[in-house]
């Protein structure tokens, strides 16, 4: 088994005597648990300790792994610069990783390092390692604002990388919990706070990894969680194994929720590969939901799956809809995957001979050609879910006060810039947010006036 043992653990630079000054105290249970953790480690001597940290290099579509063959940090900033740390790295287990990454297709490795000194997010289990043991090196990797599937994914390119070079390696998943679990605390009160922590501490304890996938991200926003896509890579890191987990400890008495469980691999199960149980979930259900769609949908997936396998735009297939050949409307083809947009290209006005062209056509341009993604990949079609939104005639309007953000899209216009939102969005609750976010998208700023309009959508699904 290529993964020893694991460990959830909290990073409370407090805990530190020398920064703490007494304050250590108040979360004495954290302290035991930490020790122990150490000492567990200590006794299984490991040759390397991966650590993943929230407050390492972090990228919205990128997994740093620190490059180089060694590190220093200290908590200085925390007033106590004579605690200080010299680590160093594992540079083949790093190479082995960002190499199996890449293999998966997985934006991940040791580019673009912002931050080279260690972070408290790592220092802190080194901490109480270092206080009983010593002659191990180290890998420091950073989360990401990818989806929680891909740090799952992350976790499996460290299981392999570390079955691959033979190191008999300790996955540290470093993370506080929610930062909103009491009144008085630093980052104040909310309800999801102590829900999430009760929630991910009975997942952990239970090792019941396929439940992180479960957390909504709205529910993890408003409870200002720290750690939970770094409780993700770990359990990534011991996909399909077996593993006897203890949860260890859990306070929440300063605010913030800090969590230890202890992980000890026992055994390999296949029924514990839980990214591949949840995504044939999602594709049962993905391919369910296709076959009850119109023909609307459907052509639009015909035409991304022509193009994506083949690299061909296909024809215009016989026997659809009066309404799709013999029509000409603007339309937006939306795609989806695990419920977040993987591409969406439109056009305002009839572009092409028909309504079937035009969505052909921007079916194969939210696919390939969206700038703010890769193109679709041939392994995600078994996971995309796509819209159609079919656009009525845009109509001038006065002010703000004529839209609906649910009934309406919007139009911004100054000059030749020109910004479009569809209606009824997750997330754009308002006009406000719905006209500011159409600003952007034109390059327009918030205080040049522009022209207004708006504009009905009929929504495939």
């Amino acid at each position: 088994m290529p993964i020893i043992a694991a460990y959830m653990v909290p990073h409370p630079p407090m805990i530190v005597p020398e920064v703490g000054r007494g304050g250590e105290r108040q979360i004495e249970a954290t302290r035991a648990a930490y020790a122990q953790v150490a000492g567990d480690i200590a006794a299984l001597k490991p040759d390397t300790i991966i650590i993943s940290s929230p407050h390492a290099t972090m990228y919205a579509d990128y997994f740093h792994i620190s490059p180089g063959s060694r590190a220093e940090g200290s908590f200085s900033q925390f007033r106590a610069p004579g605690v200080r740390f010299r680590e160093e790295y594992d540079a083949e287990l790093v190479g082995a990783i960002a190499r199996l990454a890449a293999d998966m297709n997985l934006p991940a490795g040791t580019r673009g390092e912002r931050e080279p000194e260690l972070d408290h997010g790592t220092m802190v289990p080194l901490y109480f390692i270092r206080q009983v043991f010593s002659g191990f090196r180290l890998v420091r990797v950073g989360l990401s604002g990818l989806p929680l599937e891909d740090h799952y994914r992350l976790g499996q390119a460290v299981q392999r990388a570390v079955e691959e070079t033979g190191r008999r390696a300790v996955y540290i998943a470093s993370g506080d919990l929610s930062h909103k679990t009491q009144t008085y605390g630093p980052y104040g009160y909310a309800p999801e706070g102590p829900r999430y922590d009760e929630r991910v501490m009975d997942v952990c304890g239970r090792a019941a990894f396929g439940e992180l996938f479960d957390f909504d991200e709205a529910f993890c926003e408003r409870a200002a969680e720290c750690g939970h896509r770094s409780f993700v890579i770990m359990a990534g890191a011991l996909d399909g194994v077996a593993v006897e987990a203890k949860r260890l400890s859990h306070e929440d008495i300063t605010g913030v929720g800090y969590g230890i469980c202890a992980f000890r691999p026992v055994g390999l199960d296949a029924g514990r590969r839980f990214l591949d149980i949840r995504q044939a979930r999602q594709e049962r259900e993905v391919s369910e939901k296709r076959a009850r769609c119109d023909a609307w949908v459907r052509l639009a997936w015909q035409s991304v799956e022509s193009y994506v396998r083949r690299r061909r735009v296909m024809d215009v297939p016989d026997g659809l809809p009066e309404a799709l050949t013999a029509c000409r409307a603007g339309a937006f083809v939306s795609i989806h995957k695990q419920g977040r947009l993987r591409g969406c290209i439109g056009t305002i006005s009839p572009a092409r001979d028909s309504l079937a062209e035009e969505i052909i056509h921007n079916a194969v341009s939210a696919a390939a050609s969206d700038p703010r993604f890769d193109p679709i990949r041939p392994d995600e079609l078994g996971l995309l879910e796509i819209n159609v939104d079919v656009l009525g005639e845009p109509e001038d309007i006065a002010s703000e006060a004529e839209l609906d953000v649910k009934r309406y899209g919007v139009i911004v216009s100054r000059g030749h810039r020109r910004g479009l939102l569809l209606p009824d969005l997750e997330g754009v609750d308002t006009v406000a947010q719905q006209v500011a976010i159409a600003r952007r998208k034109a390059g327009i700023g918030p205080d040049e006036k522009v022209g207004l309009q708006r504009f009905e959508v009929v929504r495939h699904t």
